[in-house]
């Protein structure tokens, strides 16, 4: 009987992936382990693994004897180690398109609120106030600036479709995709510099790899334009925390929206949580009824591929099915 280990997960049972995996004649194991020790432990002598934020490290991956394929739960890889499972032979898929809406619906809410201070608004009326909170100025309309997107892929795309609608001037920053497509699309290619130098707000959707970790830094954030506003739905360490900090507490920037940080969660006495001009919300972007089942179905069902030795979907470490006895 082919053994699948769930390593975490956040969603109360694992019922829909026993529902696909268990008339295979596989046997789902839940296991719930998010550190090393009981990682190697959970993982002896399986043949398929499915985790979400338990780090598989080169060590915990090299303990592997019998692994034919890891799986992770979401769009990002970067708990689990690629370059390891590619030298052991081990195919590693993820799911990239079940929370493209969702994720980009979070971005723009976090885009509009910061541009027309809504949660700022909305906590001076509770005080009893009647009046803005803040500065004329910090009331802005899309229409009137130039919005960066770094990152032009699945969600990047959705994002700048739905900022068309607001009619702001969208410039694209994403050294894998041809500027002829990004032009194609409607919006103009543009380098990292540029981008950073000339937008008014930057929205980050790329994924966390050894080319973009920190790329948000302190020389980052004084290349921007002051007064400039920064959205980050992506990955906490594509950004630099401490230099964010000092970008806000010195009025570089005038504000920022998270629904991602480093590290997570925020400790509740983090610089972050107690600035009036920053939004947090807690890595829920990609949330949603209809995303997470489209999410542990499709996970389940990459392991389903394996078990009937068909072509794997989304394997992102170039290891094919084949790799491995």
């Amino acid at each position: 009987m082919p053994k699948v280990v769930v390593t975490d997960h956040r969603f109360g049972s694992l019922a829909l992936e026993r529902s696909i995996l268990e008339p295979l004649g596989c046997e789902v194991i839940d296991a719930q382990c998010t550190s090393e020790a009981p990682l190697v432990g959970a993982l002896k002598g399986i043949e398929y693994v499915i985790t979400q934020f338990a780090p598989l490290t080169a060590p915990v991956i090299e303990t592997l004897d019998r692994c034919r394929l890891i799986v992770r739960y979401g769009v990002g890889v970067d708990n689990v180690d690629l370059e390891a499972a590619r030298r052991k032979g081990i195919p590693v898929c993820n799911v990239p398109d079940y929370c493209m809406d969702e994720v980009a619906d979070h971005a723009l809410a976090l885009i509009l609120t910061l541009t027309r201070q809504i949660a700022a608004i909305s906590n001076h009326v509770r005080e009893g106030f009647w009046k803005l909170p803040g500065r004329l100025e910090q009331m802005r309309v899309l229409k009137e600036m130039t919005v960066g997107l770094v990152g032009f892929g699945r969600i990047g795309r959705e994002v700048a479709h739905r900022l068309k609608a607001f009619k702001c001037r969208i410039l694209v920053f994403d050294p894998v995709v041809p500027a002829a497509d990004i032009e194609r699309a409607g919006y103009a290619a543009a380098d990292f510099d540029l981008v950073l130098r000339t937008s008014d707000l930057i929205t980050l959707h790329c994924p966390s790899t050894a080319q973009t970790r920190g790329m948000m830094n302190a020389g980052s954030f004084a290349l921007m334009k002051r007064g400039a506003l920064f959205v980050n739905v992506a990955r906490g360490d594509l950004v630099r925390t401490d230099d964010l900090v000092a970008a806000l507490k010195w009025a570089h920037l005038d504000g920022a929206a998270l629904d991602v940080a480093d590290p997570e969660p925020l400790p509740k006495d983090h610089p972050l949580l107690q600035m009036n001009n920053v939004l947090v919300t807690n890595h829920v972007a990609a949330a949603s009824v209809t995303a997470i089942k489209t999410l542990r179905s499709r996970a389940a069902g990459a392991v389903t591929c394996a078990v009937r030795g068909e072509p794997l979907p989304n394997v992102v470490n170039g290891v094919t099915q084949n790799s491995r006895v």
